[in-house]
C-alpha cells in the first residue's frame, strides 16, 4: 500500500514537472532588440542561461527568439556572455534558417563587429537595411562600428544621423559620448 502510494505521489510530482517546463519554453514572446551600447553588450539585462548541451535548435513554429534553444535566442546568449565566435555561429544559422529576420541579421553584424570582421558586419548590416529600412538601431550600430574601426569621422555622420532620428536614446547618446572621449584621447575603443 505504502510502496504504490508513493510511486502516485512521483508519478503526479513528475507529471507538474513536466508541465511547468513545456510552460516555461513557451513563455517570453517579447523579443528583445540586439542594440549594441557603447561599452559593446546589449541592452538586455538578463543573465545568460548556459543551454543545454548537445541541444539541436530547429525551427519552430512561432516567433523566432520564443524559444529559448532556438538559433536566435542562443545567438543573444552567447553575445551577452562576450562569447562572440558561438554567437556569430547561432546568428548566422538563424539568418540561414529565418532570411527574413532583421534582428538575426542585426545581431549577426554586432558578432561580426566584436570578431572584427567589419567587411561580413557590412554586408549583414545592408541585409538588415534591405528589411527593415534604416532603423535607430542599425544606425546606432553601424556608428560603432565605425569606432571600432578608428573611422571616427564615419562614426560621426552615423551617430548624428541616429541622434537625429532618436535624440533621447541612451545608446545613442552612450556611443556619442565615447566617440568624444576616443577622439579626444585619439585612442580606439575596445
Amino acid at each position: 500500500m505504502r510502496a504504490a502510494l508513493v510511486r502516485i505521489l512521483f508519478v503526479a510530482l513528475a507529471g507538474a514537472v513536466l508541465t511547468g517546463c513545456n510552460a516555461t519554453m513557451m513563455s517570453g514572446l517579447d523579443k528583445p532588440a540586439v542594440s549594441e551600447q557603447g561599452d559593446g553588450t546589449q541592452a538586455m539585462a538578463q543573465a545568460p542561461e548556459t543551454p543545454t548541451a548537445g541541444a539541436a535548435a530547429s525551427p519552430q513554429s512561432g516567433l523566432l527568439g520564443s524559444n529559448p534553444e532556438d538559433d536566435l535566442s542562443l545567438g543573444k546568449k552567447y553575445y551577452r556572455a562576450s562569447d562572440f565566435g558561438l554567437a556569430e555561429k547561432h546568428f548566422r544559422r538563424a539568418v540561414e534558417v529565418h532570411a527574413t529576420d532583421a534582428e538575426g541579421w542585426l545581431g549577426l553584424a554586432a558578432s561580426y563587429d566584436q570578431l572584427r570582421r567589419f567587411d561580413l558586419a557590412d554586408r549583414a548590416y545592408a541585409q538588415a537595411i534591405r528589411l527593415t529600412g534604416t532603423t535607430v538601431e542599425i544606425i546606432n550600430n553601424q556608428g560603432y562600428s565605425y569606432m571600432l574601426r578608428g573611422e571616427y569621422r564615419k562614426a560621426a555622420a552615423k551617430l548624428a544621423e541616429a541622434a537625429k532620428k532618436a535624440p533621447e536614446n541612451p545608446y545613442v547618446k552612450n556611443n556619442i559620448r565615447l566617440l568624444a572621449e576616443s577622439t579626444h584621447q585619439h585612442k580606439s575603443i575596445e
